[in-house]
């Protein structure tokens, strides 16, 4: 069943949510060639302290770390490791969430380190872009899946593709509640979206085709066939006009 969250219910998730989005913006900010994704993983948990917040991903199904770091073709949940450093030209995905007072946030973000590709700065900003036009689709009266339906046509339109084995998903007491929320689908159908409810939308999506594969740690997940991937996410609700992010700085 999808809850439907009070208006303080959904000012305890923005504060959870702003300290995501406070650390991930720090995490923009400094990465750099020579750091390690461990060095990300400490400096994630040293803000945690800071912003008396819990980690919402270490331990959680037996994760290892605070901070999920992928790289190039990883697509999400690659673990923080002191021998994985980060290099010139890189693409880094950061998926991370926090818990304050029960409450979770969640939002991801992929940074290109250096100069990159075209095809990763295409990629990246197709990616952003599709996140965002699914959040516009989050308002009173439309459907679940008009959500999924916008980003998988703007990530086709550009000649990318959406990942299918990940989903974003409702958020609020747990950080994965119902519903489900694809990354593709057919506009008008799913459940009716309702004022309060909380979602946490993130668009994963390949610069070739969208099929995975999970390494021998078995976490982390990347492209079948080599190929780079992005991932975007932001922790919203729905309202009148569109869907209101609650993850931001400010």
């Amino acid at each position: 069943m999808v809850s439907v969250k009070t208006d303080d219910e959904v000012k305890k998730i923005e504060k959870a949510s702003r300290v995501v989005a406070i650390v991930l913006d720090n995490l923009a900010t400094n990465i750099k060639p020579g750091m390690s994704t461990e060095d990300i993983n400490i400096i994630a948990e040293e803000m945690l302290v800071k912003y008396k917040a819990k980690p919402a991903f270490k331990g959680y199904r037996g994760y290892p770390a605070s901070i999920c770091v992928s790289i190039n073709d990883e697509i999400v949940h690659g673990i923080p490791s002191p021998d994985r450093i980060i290099k010139e030209g890189d693409i880094v995905s950061l998926d991370f969430g926090a818990q304050i007072d029960g409450f979770f946030g969640d939002a991801a973000i992929t940074i290109p380190v250096g100069n990159v590709s075209e095809l990763a700065h295409r990629l990246l900003k197709t990616t952003k872009e599709s996140l965002f036009l699914g959040i516009k689709e989050a308002k009173v009266g439309n459907r679940l899946y008009d959500i999924s339906s916008a980003i998988q046509e703007h990530v086709e339109k550009n000649g990318f593709s959406v990942v299918r084995d990940f989903v974003g998903h409702g958020i609020g007491r747990a950080l994965h509640e119902e519903p489900q929320i694809p990354n593709y689908g057919q506009r008008g159908k799913g459940i009716k979206l309702e004022k309060g409810m909380v979602f946490a939308i993130e668009p994963m999506v390949n610069a070739g085709d969208y099929k995975i594969k999970i390494d021998a740690d078995g976490w982390t997940a990347r492209t079948l066939d080599g190929s780079l991937s992005a991932h975007f996410e932001h922790t919203i609700v729905v309202d009148y006009e569109q869907g209101v992010v609650l993850s931001k700085v400010d």
